[in-house]
């Protein structure tokens, strides 16, 4: 593994060690949760947004899990403000593999997604999408 490897790790290890926007958002216009089943991942996304109900102003999440999980949620939680929910629905799994920047094995890539999908998740549930009583949760199992 080259230099270029060894950065993307330490960066994930630093968003694992130090998560960004981790907690709770006080009065979040969506919150949702979900949990990746065979590793025992978990997190809960809220999401302010702008006044126009479309742009996303503000991330913040809560969770346990490994280290792929969480510091996932936290780049991503970073990576969110400024874009629509648009935006948000077409962010695919390659979009986050990229953004952690290692290669990720088949077996780790429902940790990797899962903050992505809760958030999508919590944005379908908000425009009336899904229904929530339906819903429930959002279980990553790829």
């Amino acid at each position: 593994m080259g230099t270029g490897s060894d950065m993307y790790r330490q960066q994930i290890l630093d968003h694992y060690k130090s998560p960004r926007n981790y907690g709770e958002l006080e009065d979040p216009d969506f919150s949702h949760t979900g949990e990746n089943p065979s590793c025992g991942d978990t997190i809960q996304m809220d999401v302010k947004l702008g006044e126009d109900n479309e742009e996303i102003e503000y991330v913040s999440f809560t969770g346990d899990g490994c280290a792929i999980s969480q510091a996932s949620a936290s780049m991503l939680s970073e990576r969110l403000v400024g874009m629509t929910l648009a935006e948000l629905e077409e962010l695919e799994t390659d979009d986050i593999t990229d953004m952690l920047g290692v290669t990720i094995s088949p077996m780790r890539i429902p940790c990797a997604v899962l903050g992505n999908q809760v958030a999508k998740d919590g944005a379908k549930i908000y425009q009336g999408e899904l229904n929530p009583e339906d819903y429930g949760e959002t279980i990553t199992e790829e």
